[in-house]
């Protein structure tokens, strides 16, 4: 019976920590775009370029070139 003097001011305790932490965050903005971190890692990094573009920028041998023109018609 003597632990509740002690578990039920912890509680207490822990329950204002709870509500201040939500309350500073949400004052900082933390829950003000939800949406956007999650369509964030759809979206396709613009510096980024497909792999066979940065071969032939590179200097691609010029046979490779040639060959990947034939193919195109």
């Amino acid at each position: 019976m003597n632990i509740l003097l002690f578990l039920i001011p912890l509680s207490l305790l822990l329950l204002v920590a709870a509500a201040w932490a939500f309350v500073w965050a949400v004052r900082r903005g933390q829950f003000e775009d939800l949406d956007t971190p999650a369509i964030d890692i759809l979206r396709d990094d613009p510096h980024e370029r497909p792999r066979i573009l940065a071969s032939a920028d590179e200097g691609a041998p010029a046979d490779h070139a040639e060959a990947r023109d034939d193919h195109a018609d």
